[in-house]
């Protein structure tokens, strides 16, 4: 095939891209290069033939057009999104205007160009969204793709909306799609306002390692290059109008993966150990949810995955990266708003 990846140099996009033509697809990747976008992420595919670069803002309508008139792509997977909690709180309206905004304009030049070339059958948009839609959990249940939605932040409710924009242009228009929902990513290029590499270079640094409330907060953790494999399966051979749950069954409390990565990087990275001498427990964010759990039995059932990297493992792997990539890290820092805390203006 060849797919348009919205978001492409992002953290999720780029481990997209990456695979995408690993596989032998040609890959557009359409970014607009904002903050937590980078290039590096995809340096190792920037030269294939198969690969592809436009700088282009979804909320620019003209821009999407041009994009699709000049490559005629195949299928387009959406993952460009605002996606840090903190920074929705301190500025919904990038969020709005990103996530919600920037989404119609996608579906409707999609829609647009899906109609001009045919309708053709094998045509398809691919949106990933987050679990984060769906709420806050007690300690029991999962979310599955019937869970009522009940977003508690602005970042949420957000792509909550570019959810149910998506469907509504399925039911009302026939526009061929399929979504997704993840649980918590992590792994390489994780941008270094995100909680694990927060940890991971706040320890490396001999910085206060900051804990929100208790830790208590539990997350289902997916290796990125997992969630990867995941989303090219539901955009392949996903049934049309049909949501899939991505999770890596791999739950855990906010604290005990803290502490998880300080062990792993007391054993890489002595210096400075016992590293969880530095964990602090800070005031906690406005309106956190206590748990995201998901169900991914429709996704095993319908389309035989499931994760391949625990998350032992996949911590394992993320601190060796994060240690032999302080090239690409170190930059990154000097962004705006990377190393503060943001998200309490609430």
């Amino acid at each position: 095939m060849k797919i348009l990846v919205t978001g492409g140099a992002g953290f999720i996009g780029s481990a997209v891209v990456r695979l995408a033509v690993a596989r032998g697809h040609e890959v557009v990747n359409l970014d607009a290069l904002t903050y937590a976008a980078c290039l590096e992420n995809v340096a190792s595919v920037a030269t294939s033939p198969l690969y592809a670069f436009e700088q282009a803002d979804i909320r620019d309508r003209a821009a999407i057009d041009a994009v699709l008139a000049r490559h005629s792509p195949d299928a387009i997977m959406h993952l460009a999104a605002e996606s840090h909690v903190d920074r929705s709180i301190d500025a919904p309206g990038e969020f709005i205007e990103t996530n919600v905004s920037g989404t119609y304009n996608l579906l409707e030049a999609a829609r647009d160009y899906w109609s001009r070339q045919g309708r053709p059958e094998g045509f398809r948009l691919h949106h990933i969204s987050t679990d984060e839609v769906f709420g806050s959990l007690g300690p029991e249940r999962k979310f599955t793709e019937t869970t009522p939605y009940a977003p508690r932040s602005p970042y949420a409710a957000s792509k909550a909306a570019s959810d149910h924009l998506v469907r509504a242009w399925h039911e009302t228009y026939g526009l061929p799609v399929v979504l997704s929902n993840c649980s918590n990513n992590y792994g390489p290029y994780h941008f270094p306002e995100k909680l694990i590499p927060v940890v991971i270079l706040h320890a490396l640094a001999g910085k206060p390692i900051p804990v929100y409330g208790t830790g208590a907060n539990v997350r289902d953790w997916l290796y990125v290059e997992d969630h990867a494999e995941a989303l090219l399966a539901v955009l392949s051979r996903g049934t049309l109008g049909q949501s899939y749950n991505i999770g890596g069954e791999a739950e855990a409390r906010n604290i005990d993966l803290v502490r998880m990565l300080c062990a792993l990087l007391d054993e890489r990275h002595p210096e400075g150990a016992p590293h969880d001498r530095l964990i602090r427990f800070v005031a906690d964010r406005p309106g956190h949810d206590a748990r995201y759990a998901i169900d991914p039995a429709r996704i095993r059932a319908d389309l035989g995955w499931r994760p391949s990297v625990t998350l032992a493992e996949g911590l394992r792997r993320t601190v060796a990266w994060y240690l032999g990539n302080e090239a690409w890290w170190r930059p990154l820092q000097g962004r705006a708003g990377v190393g503060e805390r943001l998200g309490t203006r609430a």
